[in-house]
């Protein structure tokens, strides 16, 4: 008993003295401080870049529409700016962690740090607490705090810009609102809640069974029922196509006011736990764009995550000195960070289309990466 009880306190021992040697000391620090600030300089210079020339590019639409100096700048902008971090922090991570490590490297402070008796492994301890830091916002963006974000920049863009003058409604609407049941819905205006004309088809095994054709239908929001003057009713009755004109189209459909919308500027604005029961709705109604809709939420987790991996790599190949200087290392860098986003357009396609779950498709270019990161990782040196 005796025995057991020492070696349980010695575990314990052996675990704390881990725990402290894992303490942010002046070392950690100063990486953390090299590799916040990097990271900040970055997304502060490219914010400025990329606001200036957008502003350029929209300043017709801006006139044109009359948006107003406070709008632009304290409205629009300050929306968008969080938008565009988002989109490109994984990046301007990778850029960060290889531009001020490379230096590091040039500088012989890597070369000092590791023959003061820190490991390799232990190194990268700061360097993950800045990626936790960066992560954990990027997490909170997607989650909860982009799509309030969102609705704000989406509103302004249909409102002001040129991209948003169809507003957010498509010329033709398609819906599925139950397994086998689809509407057709041409030129919503939401301003009047009616259409040029609508069509609803029920199919049994690929072949239509009924459907309807109403023009200058009317949507009401509340209730959700569609209503027109005149509408022609279509049915196969024992094998023969029965057609009728028939008056005081009066119907619910399945169909939200917000489905009515574009799907794509509609989801960004959910939250994680409205977009969760937006898919379980979607679900019901055997939606064929679930897959898409699951690929977005997924991506707002596996993400965040990409920055741990990312920063992996960054340091793995920018710790040690290599000809042709801090440019070979940004240049590789830069390639494997491109191959990242492109290997997970990819998948992500390949899950809209069916070809892949879309779980497996959205966490697959983190597995592939990580292997990668793995690889850096053991053949960096120690």
């Amino acid at each position: 008993m005796e025995n057991d009880t020492s070696m349980i306190k010695k575990n314990a021992g052996s675990l704390w003295n881990r725990i402290g040697k894992l303490k942010v000391g002046r070392i950690d620090r100063y990486i953390m401080r090299k590799f916040i600030g990097t990271y900040l300089f970055t997304i502060l210079l490219l914010v400025v870049i990329v606001a200036i020339f957008h502003a350029v590019e929209n300043i017709t639409d801006f006139i044109e529409r009359n948006a107003t100096m406070r709008d632009i700048l304290l409205v629009y902008y300050p929306n968008f700016v969080p938008f565009f971090i988002n989109q490109f922090s994984g990046l301007i991570t990778f850029i960060a962690v290889i531009f001020f490590t490379s230096k590091m490297a040039y500088n012989t402070e890597i070369i000092a740090i590791l023959s003061g008796g820190v490991s390799f492994k232990r190194l990268m301890w700061p360097y993950f607490l800045s990626a936790f830091l960066i992560a954990s916002l990027s997490l909170a963006l997607n989650l909860f705090i982009l799509p309030e974000s969102n609705k704000v920049r989406i509103d302004f863009e249909q409102k002001y810009l040129k991209k948003g003058l169809r507003g957010n409604y498509e010329e033709l609407i398609y819906r599925q609102i139950s397994p086998n049941t689809f509407i057709c819905i041409k030129g919503y205006n939401n301003l009047t809640k009616s259409a040029e004309f609508m069509t609803l088809e029920t199919y049994d095994g690929g072949r239509i069974v009924s459907s309807l054709l109403a023009r200058a239908p009317r949507f009401n929001v509340q209730t959700k029922r569609w209503t027109a003057s005149h509408y022609l009713a279509r049915e196969n009755i024992n094998g023969v196509e029965v057609l009728q004109k028939k008056r005081n189209l009066d119907t619910m459909i399945n169909l939200s006011a917000n489905e009515l919308g574009k799907v794509n500027n509609y989801i960004q604005t959910l939250n994680i736990v409205s977009l969760r029961r937006f898919i379980r709705e979607q679900e019901r109604k055997g939606s064929d764009m679930v897959s898409a809709f699951k690929v977005d939420m997924y991506n707002r987790f596996a993400y965040p995550v990409s920055t741990f991996i990312l920063t992996l790599i960054g340091v793995s190949l920018s710790s040690r000195k290599v000809r042709g200087g801090t440019g070979v290392h940004i240049g590789v860098g830069i390639t494997l960070c491109f191959a990242y986003i492109l290997v997970m357009q990819f998948a992500n396609e390949f899950a809209k289309g069916g070809v892949l779950p879309p779980v497996v498709s959205v966490w697959m270019p983190n597995v592939i990466f990580a292997f990668i990161a793995a690889y850096l990782y053991k053949k960096a040196p120690k």
